[in-house]
C-alpha cells in the first residue's frame, strides 16, 4: 500500500504517549515529517521524536495546551515557519479534566457548569481551533487530511462523563460539515473513535477485567496504541483515496469500560 506519506508534514497532537506516540512513530516510519505536541511531559515528547529519527525520520517537538487556545495556532505556526507547511493533522489531544478519564461515579448534577464549559472548550472547540490552523497552508497546497480522534463513548455512554462524551460526539458534526466544505480543496475529513485501548498511558489494569472487555468485542481482544494508529495512518495518507465525513470505530469499540454507580 502506497501510504505517498514521504517527505509530508505531519502534525499529531498529544503525541508523547498512548495512541498520539503511536500514531507519530507509524507515520514517521513512512518518511513523513512528524511534528509532536505535549501539554506537560516533555521528556516523553522527545522521547518519541528520538525513536523517530533513530529509524530514519524527522521530527519536531512542540508544545500545545488545550486549556490555552493560543497555543494551538502557536503550535501549527512552528511548524509551518519550520517545514513549509502542514500535510495532515491527526487532532488527537485531549483534556480529561483532573488526573485522568471522567469518573464514572460523578452523577450528572454534580458536574459544574464551569466543567462543562471547560471541557466542551478544550475537546471540542480546541478541535476547531487545530483544524482553523493548519486549513490555509492545505488549502495552498491542493492536499491535505485530517483526521480527529472520538472514542466510543460518544456514542455508547457511560455514566457520570457527560462532558467528555458530549464533546466528542460534537467531532462528528465538525467533520462532516469540513468534508463538504474543505473537499473541493482536496482536503479530507475523518473521525477515529477508538474503543476501551490498551495503551501505555493507562494505569494497569487487572487481567480479569481486560479479559471480560474483550470478551465483548468481536474479535475477542482489545485494541492497543498501534492497532489505532494502523487506522488512523491510513485515513490520513495518500492511500485513502476519497473516504471523507465518516466516523470510523475500531474493534474495541464494543467492549464497555467498567463503571461505578447506578
Amino acid at each position: 500500500m502506497d501510504t505517498a506519506l514521504k517527505d509530508r508534514v505531519v502534525l499529531v497532537t498529544g503525541a508523547s504517549t498512548g495512541i498520539g506516540a503511536a500514531t507519530a512513530r507509524a507515520y514517521g516510519q513512512e518518511g513523513a515529517r512528524v511534528a509532536i505536541t505535549y501539554r506537560n511531559n516533555p521528556e516523553k515528547a522527545e522521547k518519541v521524536s528520538s525513536e523517530i529519527e533513530a529509524a530514519g525520520g524527522q521530527a519536531l517537538v512542540v508544545r500545545l495546551d488545550l486549556e490555552d487556545l493560543p497555543t494551538v495556532e502557536e503550535a501549527a505556526n512552528t511548524v509551518i515557519e519550520s517545514w513549509g507547511g502542514i500535510d495532515v493533522l491527526v487532532a488527537n489531544a485531549v483534556r480529561w479534566g483532573g488526573d485522568g478519564p471522567p469518573d464514572p461515579s460523578v452523577r450528572f448534577e454534580h458536574v459544574s457548569l464551569d466543567e462543562w464549559q471547560a471541557m466542551i472548550s478544550a475537546n471540542l472547540i480546541g478541535a476547531a481551533a487545530q483544524v482553523r490552523a493548519v486549513l490555509p497552508s492545505m488549502r495552498s497546497r491542493g492536499w491535505g487530511r485530517i483526521v480527529l480522534i472520538s472514542s466510543s463513548v460518544a456514542e455508547e455512554g457511560l455514566p457520570g462523563p457527560g462532558p467528555y462524551g458530549t464533546a466528542k460526539s460534537g467531532l462528528y458534526g465538525l467533520a462532516r460539515s469540513l468534508a463538504w466544505e474543505a473537499g473541493r480543496d482536496g482536503i479530507l475529513v475523518n473521525v477515529v473513535a477508538p474503543g476501551f485501548t490498551l495503551t501505555d498511558s493507562r494505569p494497569p489494569i487487572p487481567k480479569a477485567i481486560t479479559d471480560k472487555l474483550a470478551s465483548g468485542t468481536p474479535t475477542r481482544r482489545l485494541s492497543d496504541a498501534d492497532d489505532v494508529a494502523k487506522l488512523v495512518l491510513f485515513l490520513g495518507s495518500g492511500a485513502n483515496g476519497n473516504l471523507t465525513g465518516e466516523v470510523v470505530r475500531d474493534g474495541s469499540s464494543a467492549a464497555r469500560a467498567p463503571h461505578v454507580g447506578p
